[in-house]
């Protein structure tokens, strides 16, 4: 489907010089001579390069539709990570780096959807918040007050957050695996 340059939004996933790209950012700017274009931060979803272009509102792009297919993440092997299809049980192996930052909260036996672009996964998604314990958590100082200030503690798998001053070492807590910052007490 073609869009008008002026028409992309944050993402979106377009078609871009023989690439595919998801757009991160957007910025409408309308100089005082020449015509309005749009200012588009995007990262290729093959290869992992980030790129800005201007696309005036007479520039059309191709956005592309992904399929995403519900997958069970089963194991590490090496750099790579394995999951299986939750319908044909099919396996099929990515590199860990196609997660990017959210690599360290990925779980045995997690569910995942896989974006899918001519069949071929490029990308990963994790459910937005998971449960995780406390191994390590700083002491209270005294005369901090709760509502403002938050401490550092290290999660059961080796990512550092900030949680608030009553979370200790052996608490499980929610945490946004994007934002990587705490959501709340595990019920």
């Amino acid at each position: 489907m073609k869009i008008s340059g002026v028409d992309i939004r944050p993402g979106n996933i377009i078609e871009y010089e023989g690439g595919i790209w998801k757009v991160a950012k957007i910025q409408h700017t309308q100089p005082g001579k020449g015509g309005a274009y749009m200012q588009v931060e995007m990262k290729n979803l093959q290869d992992g390069r980030k790129t800005n272009v201007r696309f005036r509102s007479a520039d059309t792009v191709e956005k592309v539709r992904l399929d995403t297919k519900d997958y069970q993440f089963l194991y590490e092997d090496g750099d790579m990570l394995v999951f299986m299809d939750q319908e044909s049980y099919e396996q099929i192996n990515l590199p860990s780096d196609l997660l990017g930052d959210a690599r360290p909260f990925l779980q045995d036996g997690m569910q995942v959807k896989l974006e899918l672009w001519e069949e071929k996964p490029i990308s990963v998604e994790l459910p937005a918040q998971i449960e995780a314990e406390i191994v390590e958590a700083d002491a209270v100082v005294k005369g901090q007050t709760a509502s403002s200030s938050y401490k550092p503690a290290v999660l059961d798998n080796g990512v550092r957050i900030m949680v608030p001053p009553h979370i200790e070492s052996g608490t499980r807590i929610i945490v946004d695996v994007y934002e990587q910052s705490y959501v709340g007490k595990a019920g």
